[in-house]
């Protein structure tokens, strides 16, 4: 009986990571390209200006390079996670465990590494609302993601 209770609040938090995720790397994809879009121009007759930055984006601070790039990634390996733990509790025995804990475990700590940079651009200030949700989001996301943890591992 408390297997199965453990199953349901693992599907229920692994449905909520991989939404937050999609949504995470759907606000990450806008800010990626309105930096690509938006960027330096440089070319024969552009120099560089003084403080210049490979990571600029034209929105935000100086931490928004970083932490759109860690979102990006953690958000790739979320939804990846999320894959493999669908496939875990479809299954739901203790040959998929593994795979499951694994990839789970690797999309939390890229969730923390880029919930570090939110923190950071949080402490600097200046940022626009799309941002600010996507700083949510991955605040959230490492404390679900290690609850969805908790929860597989609970129920072997």
């Amino acid at each position: 009986m408390a297997n199965e209770q453990m199953k349901q609040v693992s599907r229920l938090l692994l449905v909520l990571n991989l939404c937050m995720y999609v949504i995470v790397l759907g606000i990450g994809s806008w800010a990626m390209n309105r930096a690509i879009d938006h960027g330096f121009i440089i070319g024969p007759d552009f120099s560089l200006p003084a403080h210049f930055s490979p990571i600029y984006f034209p929105m935000g601070n100086a931490a928004t390079g970083f932490f759109v790039t860690f979102a990006l990634i953690a958000g790739v390996v979320g939804v990846a996670s999320a894959i493999v733990g669908l496939n875990h509790i479809r299954i739901w025995t203790t040959d998929s465990l593994p795979s499951a804990a694994s990839t789970a475990a690797i999309a939390w700590t890229l969730t923390l590494l880029a919930m570090g940079f939110a923190c950071k651009e949080i402490e600097l200030s200046v940022r626009n609302a799309r941002l600010r949700t996507m700083e949510a989001f991955l605040i959230i996301l490492s404390a679900t993601q290690l609850l969805y943890i908790a929860a597989i591992h609970g129920a072997s």
